[in-house]
């Protein structure tokens, strides 16, 4: 299956991501992993991208869609790809159009994780980190640390990242609904958009995608 994932910062794209392309058993391509990779392996387009994040610039979409199409042209996703955070705005989409076009294939469906905004900007505004180890993750009023600004695995400091602050995640919403929720109209055009409440326990949501995926998979 190729499967587009899309929804507010906040609706647990990563998170469904992993689980569905675990169930899937297809890759899942999420942007951030893409710049990483290209970067980190020295490639033209890692350098390229490298060079305007060092100059604080947006990176342009021809160098974001160069490292999708190579990604999804690997032979882990001949049968199939989960992408997260790609597209991100209708150039993108129109591009990856292009690309399937051309190699004779098809996306199954677009799923859309569905939020509330209210509950967007508690999920994120909420979050604590450990300075010590950023894998410890804790949650105001969905997982509280037992002593309040004290990490429950190793005593470290939780702190609020900057980007988890309510007026950043609300500034986040605002450039979502402008440039990423074009793209849901753009493949609702096509018969192509799910959509699927992320509201509720994490395996709920999974499977609430799981049933409306196998509707899809012809």
């Amino acid at each position: 299956m190729r499967i587009v994932l899309v929804g507010p910062p906040g609706a647990g794209k990563g998170t469904q991501a992993a689980f569905l392309a675990k169930n899937l058993s297809i890759p899942h391509i999420s942007t951030g992993d893409l710049f990483r990779a290209n970067i980190s392996q020295g490639t033209p387009l890692g350098r390229q991208a490298q060079e305007f994040m060092r100059a604080g610039q947006l990176v342009p979409d021809e160098v974001t869609i160069g490292m999708a199409i190579d990604r999804m042209s690997q032979p882990d996703a001949a049968k199939g790809f989960l992408l997260d955070g790609f597209p991100r705005n209708l150039a993108q989409a129109k591009a990856l159009d292009e690309y399937l076009h051309g190699a004779d294939l098809r996306l199954n469906a677009v799923l859309d994780l569905e939020a509330p905004e209210a509950e967007v900007v508690r999920r994120i505004a909420g979050r604590r980190i450990c300075r010590n180890d950023s894998s410890h993750v804790f949650h105001v009023t969905g997982r509280p640390p037992k002593t309040a600004g004290v990490c429950d695995e190793c005593g470290g400091e939780l702190y609020q990242r900057e980007d988890d602050s309510e007026e950043t995640v609300r500034k986040r919403l605002e450039v979502y609904h402008s440039e990423t929720e074009p793209i849901t109209d753009f493949y609702k055009a096509q018969d192509l958009v799910v959509t699927i409440p992320a509201l509720g326990k994490v395996g709920e949501v999974t499977q609430r995608a799981m049933d409306a995926l196998a509707d899809r998979s012809g």
